[in-house]
């Protein structure tokens, strides 16, 4: 099978997805040029990887330049399958130049999340496009199902495929556990719900007296954030970009992951904290449960809770054994559902039913 795999973003999880399905089909993996320089690194070599230059959003001509150029890309790989990540502001009114191939589309997120500026430049309307399109779409939880059929996705197309594993820690085995130290790592956008881990400190605090908290990422100014803080020495914060090694060093050092989300279709921080052997304390919205499973992988708290928050960390951090029976279950999580090779069957599975389903509507035989 010759797969197309189309995205403007989530170069590391294209990566580990392309590399499950190199396995057993032939893989031709679009991105843009900077995201294509991250991906690369961790590529395997007989992954077919194709840069293409990436406009600004407001630069019309330049922005149908790209997207011809990847129809016409794709039309000459002539791939048994089209595979597009999420969709993109101006792709997504091409996409009917490719309607002679099934296309399959993993929806990220059916709708921007709180806050989350970047994401919201794209017209809800645009969103549903791609998604509307699709001979089959992909979601990452059971949950999620609900949102894609409100975005006018038909139930009977939509797949659950679990989010592939990204962010070993191939670098960085596990550093001695020090018992104190919680992570907060990824975008910082409202619906993360980091004020509500800032209001547990004080009670975390209490109970943990040599708690500190490593806060990584970008997104929102950190003022806010700052100003809450009841004791700022407990706090450690890096306000950027993290590289790949930096970001294996903190949670090799993390005794627990926190995911205090106030809202979320999945997330890619828990499978790095599986990979790492972390425990994980998530709040009990969108698909975070069915990530994390409560006294298994990780414990589950209300949303905006910051007390019930503060105890589910003690609780974690004092009890070693715990840390660790938790850590061990999601590494063999991770390898049951989440490795690429796992992770690129269920796909495959759905191309196959993407491409007899074209078959059918075109009236042609499907060989695999």
């Amino acid at each position: 099978m010759r797969v197309a795999l189309l995205a403007f973003d989530h170069p590391e999880y294209c990566a580990a997805l392309a590399n499950g399905l190199a396995e057993t089909t032939d893989v031709r993996l679009w991105l843009p040029e900077p995201e294509a320089r991250e991906a690369s690194a961790g590529l395997r070599p007989d992954v077919r990887l194709t840069p293409f230059a990436n406009p600004r959003l407001r630069q019309p001509a330049a922005q149908v330049a790209t997207c011809l150029g990847l129809v016409r890309g794709v039309r000459r790989w002539r791939p048994d399958v089209v595979h597009l990540q999420q969709g993109h502001l101006w792709l997504n009114h091409f996409l009917p130049l490719l309607r002679s191939y099934p296309l399959v589309v993993t929806v990220h997120d059916a709708t921007a999340h709180p806050g989350d500026r970047p994401t919201r430049k794209t017209p809800q309307w645009v969103r549903d496009l791609a998604f509307r399109r699709a001979d089959r779409v992909i979601v990452h939880a059971d949950t999620l199902r609900p949102q894609a059929i409100a975005r006018g996705v038909r139930a009977d197309r939509i797949h659950v495929v679990p989010h592939v594993a990204v962010g070993g820690p191939q670098a960085h085995p596990a550093a001695e556990d020090d018992g104190r130290t919680v992570l907060f790592f990824g975008r910082i956008w409202p619906y993360k719900g980091l004020e509500h881990l800032i209001r547990a400190e004080p009670l975390l605090s209490e109970l943990v007296p040599r708690v500190r908290i490593v806060i990584a990422g970008e997104g929102e100014e950190m003022t806010r954030y700052r100003r809450l803080m009841a004791h700022p020495e407990r706090f450690a914060i890096h306000d950027r970009w993290i590289s790949d090694d930096e970001r294996s060093q903190l949670f090799a050092r993390a005794s627990v992951v926190v995911l205090p989300y106030v809202e979320a279709s999945q997330s890619g921080v828990v499978p790095i904290a599986y990979a790492h052997g972390k425990a994980v304390v998530a709040s009990r919205v969108g698909g975070l449960p069915e990530a994390v499973e409560d006294g298994r992988t990780g414990l589950l708290v209300p949303p905006g809770d910051p007390a019930a928050l503060a105890r589910a960390l003690a609780r974690v951090l004092t009890d070693p054994g715990l840390r660790r029976a938790l850590g061990e279950a999601g590494r063999r999580k991770l390898a049951r559902e989440c490795a690429p090779e796992a992770v690129a069957q269920r796909t495959l599975a759905v191309y196959r039913v993407a491409r007899s389903q074209a078959a059918r509507r075109a009236g042609v035989p499907v060989t695999t």
